[in-house]
């Protein structure tokens, strides 16, 4: 049976500003500091307020006015997160990083005992960095992922076979890995809102409701995932984002900022030796609700001006019925530049 384990780095940035600002046991927030930020993350102590991550800056003032907001410092914490892979690499190859501060591993191969493992990697993360980090030890990853977020922070928790499939049955089913926001506010409307209740709909109804994933959601909850630990280091997505200085409809200044992120992306991508399939708008109203738009290519991606003429197409084609408050430009499905690249231009010249 394999024996994985997913790390996830307690509150991250904020831990990060609390350690080299000693702001221990303070309420701390990281993310825009002006009035029309949002936040990235917050400590423990300012989510007992009812902070989030993606609330409006203004909003986590009036929840909680004693709190130290600080800027954003992504050179920093990239230079931590090297760290805290360099020690989860000592542990084994077979990583899958899912971001900058959580990883699942593979150490099935391990002679050791997996709570071991964990505590060694702990300890060591710990005196490394100073911060703290939660696991969750299972037989996939599904489990193992649910897992570490169960004694939060610095936790650890294992599932195991036996403990299925009770042990899931009081959590809410934002848990399902699989089942995204709009899929669980149709469930809550249909009064399914525990992983209980989604366990008693039959797997044909699931593949109904949510297609071909509708048989993953349906196994997972019982206790089964062959999804693999995926032995690679390139982003799942780049992206880039800004709230605006004014809600707007106009889309020339959309495309303004685009341009500039289209620039950005393609020097990341460059820099990491990879291409992307899929490009995605997304924007936030003056009311707070978040949408996306996405166009996938049959083509790799990689050059500026490919991602920007397929974003502006994006633009093009939404109706903003609402003024603008934030927009941002992400590119996904990403793939290294071993496979062969084909771009619109070869498709032009063929």
């Amino acid at each position: 049976m394999k024996k994985i384990i997913h790390v996830d780095m307690d509150a991250f940035y904020a831990a990060i500003e609390q350690h080299d600002n000693d702001l221990r046991g303070k309420a701390v927030i990281v993310g825009g500091i002006k009035g029309r930020g949002v936040v990235s993350t917050c400590s423990y102590e300012a989510r007992k307020y009812g902070v989030h991550s993606a609330m409006p800056t203004f909003i986590a003032r009036k929840k909680c006015p004693d709190a130290i907001f600080m800027p954003v410092r992504m050179s920093r914490y990239k230079e931590v997160s090297k760290k805290v892979f360099r020690i989860l690499r000592s542990i084994t190859t077979s990583i899958e990083p899912l971001s900058i501060d959580e990883a699942y591993l593979d150490v099935s191969n391990s002679e050791d005992d997996p709570i071991n493992i964990v505590k060694t990697i702990k300890r060591e993360v710990l005196r490394e960095t100073g911060l703290t980090l939660s696991a969750g030890i299972s037989y996939n990853k599904f489990l193992a992922k649910v897992a570490s977020d169960w004694n939060k922070p610095n936790g650890i928790k294992i599932i195991k076979e036996e403990d299925m499939p009770n042990i899931l049955f009081p959590l809410s089913i934002k848990k399902v890995y699989g089942l995204g926001k709009k899929s669980v506010e149709m469930f809550n409307k249909f009064g399914v809102f525990t992983i209980e209740d989604l366990y008693g709909l039959s797997k044909e109804y699931l593949i109904e409701v949510l297609g071909k994933h509708g048989e993953d959601i349906y196994n997972r909850i019982r206790g089964k995932d062959t999804r693999i630990v995926s032995r690679t280091t390139s982003s799942k997505s780049i992206g880039r984002e800004t709230t605006l200085i004014e809600d707007t409809t106009n889309k020339d200044i959309f495309k303004k900022i685009i341009k500039d992120y289209s620039l950005q992306l393609e020097q990341s991508l460059i820099k990491d030796k990879s291409h992307a399939k899929t490009v995605t708008i997304k924007y936030k109203t003056s009311d707070f609700n978040s949408h996306t738009k996405s166009k996938t290519m049959p083509y790799y991606l990689q050059n500026k001006d490919e991602i920007y003429q397929i974003a502006c197409d994006i633009i093009d084609n939404i109706y903003f019925m609402k003024p603008v408050r934030l927009i941002g430009l992400t590119v996904s499905h990403i793939e290294d530049s071993s496979v062969r690249q084909i771009t619109i231009f070869d498709l032009m010249n063929n």
